[in-house]
């Protein structure tokens, strides 16, 4: 199986909703169009930025097509496929080989926690096998602190040394800097992505393939720079922009700011259980962008 040519600035891409709760396609593959235009070398769709787990299968499919049928690169895109039931995860992932995504971002099955590695090992036993037709490379979704079971490197390494090149990569959203070296030491062709592109110099110099960052929706370009030209000034933008969502909901001020940032309300919706971002952090965090951008051209 050909090696995932995924890596260096990759957007965890908002999923937009229209008014009736429905994942709205087009302006979803407008907005997948702006970032592969401007700084992203690639998206993960339908990761926690993108909603995928507050979506029913029939929605995450849907979402899936319409970037097929928008002529979208789907060979520089990751999209999550992990579920809870293993049907769902097979059936998603065997779809993203069909539609020709790059990767399958897989979650742990997550309702059930303390299982133990050989049930987990047997969750992607089950998608690799059901997917060796079309053996689309496979990246573990690290994310212990939402999905109450971790992708730990013992494990990694057994799933590694079963299932070869299958095993891509990972994507690293624990925040743990130590474990994300720890994984993207088990083998030179598993690629780890940290979930921030605070990394991106480190990534450059070789630690890592890249990241996966909610915030590249907003600052892609400042990203680009970074990675493809060392720019650490660009870099350090990036990076306030990042921080103006400390201890703030991440995906409702992500899509605040993107319904800012692109002159549309509607951007700004999110499904339940999450809500909209407030008013108050609305008014800082748009500030904040502004003023990040602003000293930026100056």
């Amino acid at each position: 199986m050909p090696e995932s040519a995924l890596r260096g600035v990759i957007a965890a891409i908002a999923t937009p909703i229209d008014q009736s709760g429905e994942p709205d396609c087009a302006r979803a593959t407008k907005l997948a169009r702006h970032l592969v235009d401007n700084g992203c070398d690639g998206l993960n769709v339908l990761g926690t930025t993108g909603e995928a787990t507050s979506f029913s299968f029939a929605q995450r499919q849907k979402v899936m097509n319409a970037y097929r049928q928008a002529g979208l690169p789907l060979g520089r895109m990751m999209v999550g496929t992990g579920a809870a039931a293993v049907a769902d995860a097979v059936a998603l992932t065997r779809l993203a080989a069909e539609l020709g995504f790059a990767g399958a971002l897989v979650l742990p099955p997550f309702y059930y926690k303390g299982v133990p590695d050989d049930g987990l090992a047997a969750y992607i036993e089950t998608i690799v096998t059901a997917t060796a037709a079309h053996p689309i490379p496979i990246y573990l979704y690290h994310y212990p602190a939402l999905s109450g079971l971790p992708w730990h490197p013992k494990l990694i390494r057994r799933l590694v040394d079963a299932f070869g090149g299958r095993m891509a990569g990972l994507k690293d959203s624990s925040g743990d800097m130590t474990f994300a070296r720890e994984a993207a030491a088990i083998s030179p062709s598993f690629k780890v992505f940290p979930s921030t592109e605070a990394v991106l110099l480190d990534a450059r110099a070789g630690a890592f393939a890249g990241c996966i960052s909610a915030t590249a929706n907003l600052n892609a370009d400042l990203c680009q720079r970074a990675w493809g030209l060392g720019d650490a000034a660009a870099l350090a933008t990036a990076v306030t922009i990042r921080k103006l969502f400390d201890g703030r909901p991440l995906v409702p001020g992500v899509k605040a700011l993107l319904a800012h940032i692109h002159g549309d309300p509607a951007l700004a919706r999110v499904m339940p259980p999450l809500a909209g971002f407030s008013p108050a952090d609305t008014a800082a965090v748009t500030g904040g962008y502004d003023q990040a951008r602003a000293k930026r051209v100056a």
